[in-house]
């Protein structure tokens, strides 16, 4: 073999394995260059439209995850109860929409933790009902998003709790978005609505003060995470490691306290 036949055969080796390189890392997201995000983007502060632009937490923390995966991310609007059949059905890369990671979402995806944060109770203001935490909502009717984990975490109660005290069971009626659960209250077709703190905060701002949060503490203190199909294991495990790099970097945690959110672990 010439020198001049091993330079060409070496030569298409690189182009191969670089081409293969590519293929490879394309088949990891849906579209080259883009990190698509589905997400219900009703649900300040984690996400929300200021104009076209989407913006919150969840934009903010996807920029630099973006930044160490050298991918561009890309929002794409759908209700909180499509999310997981979107993922499923390959419409996205991943899940950003301040889910709580719960063992049955586990078993279906890949979970990536990124922050953790606690719920408030929204109700009307001047209302005669005004819990103050989770036991004070037997009996009441409470607007939640279809898919959210309260809804089990609140039946539970029903079935225990409520139920041990003679109480009747807590009355769940499901919303579209959030910003139609607070229209619901304040229309008075349900009575309270159970919301991460940092949208019930902003809800409160928005209707002006015409909503307030009764809760005196926290309640559901959760993880909340970055969602990935099972079989992509090589995203799930780039994203750990971004995620891994913006927490000892300090952008995740400046983020963090921004949006009043405190780090997963």
């Amino acid at each position: 073999m010439n020198k001049m036949t091993r330079k060409i055969l070496s030569t298409t080796s690189l182009l191969t394995a670089g081409f293969l390189a590519q293929v490879a890392g394309a088949a990891d997201t849906i579209n080259a260059g883009k990190l698509t995000i589905g997400s219900d983007i009703t649900y300040p502060p984690f996400e929300s439209y200021d104009g076209d632009k989407v913006v919150g937490f969840d934009p903010e923390v996807a920029a630099l995850i973006g930044e160490q995966l050298k991918l561009e991310p890309a929002f794409i609007d759908a209700r909180f109860a499509s999310l997981v059949v979107g993922l499923k059905s390959n419409k996205f890369d991943m899940l950003m929409s301040g889910m709580y990671i719960t063992p049955s979402r586990t078993e279906a995806m890949n979970a990536v933790p990124y922050g953790r944060v606690g719920a408030s109770i929204l109700v009307k203001k001047g209302s005669k009902i005004q819990p103050a935490t989770e036991k004070d909502l037997c009996g009441v009717k409470v607007g939640l998003l279809p898919g959210e984990s309260y809804a089990t975490k609140l039946n539970e109660m029903s079935e225990t709790y409520c139920k041990e005290m003679g109480k009747p069971a807590v009355k769940i009626h499901e919303f579209p978005s959030a910003p139609e659960v607070a229209q619901a209250i304040l229309s008075g077709n349900v009575d309270a609505q159970v919301i991460i703190n940092g949208a019930a905060k902003l809800t409160v701002e928005k209707t002006k003060g015409r909503l307030n949060i009764s809760s005196t503490d926290l309640i559901y203190p959760s993880v909340i995470g970055i969602f990935v199909n099972k079989e992509n294991k090589v995203l799930t495990t780039n994203i750990e490691k971004a995620v891994a790099t913006i927490m000892e970097n300090g952008s995740l945690p400046a983020l963090l306290e921004k949006y009043d959110l405190s780090p997963a672990y």
